[in-house]
């Protein structure tokens, strides 16, 4: 799996999240943050901590570092799935 693979089942992941429950297309900058954060973030709390400020900077409301990390760990196992394929 190639970068852009992962990205594209990285958003997918996101997309599916809405943890707002308010319709996944207005998430696209968040998503995007997260996605780019992805690259250079190996650990599920740092990962989530992202998450979770990104979407409260973005909507004012906070999301549960637990719910956070439920995600991350997603995200995690889909960028190992891609580093590890030869």
């Amino acid at each position: 799996m190639d970068t852009s693979e992962m990205n594209r089942r990285a958003v997918a992941i996101m997309k599916y999240w809405d943890p707002f429950a308010i319709g996944s297309e207005l998430y696209g900058k968040e998503i995007g943050d997260v996605v780019a954060q992805l690259q250079v973030l190996d650990h599920p709390s740092d990962l989530a901590k992202t998450i979770q400020t990104s979407y409260e900077l973005s909507f004012g409301k906070w999301i549960p570092l637990e719910q956070c990390v439920d995600i991350s760990y997603k995200l995690l196992a889909v960028k190992y799935e891609a580093k590890h394929i030869i």
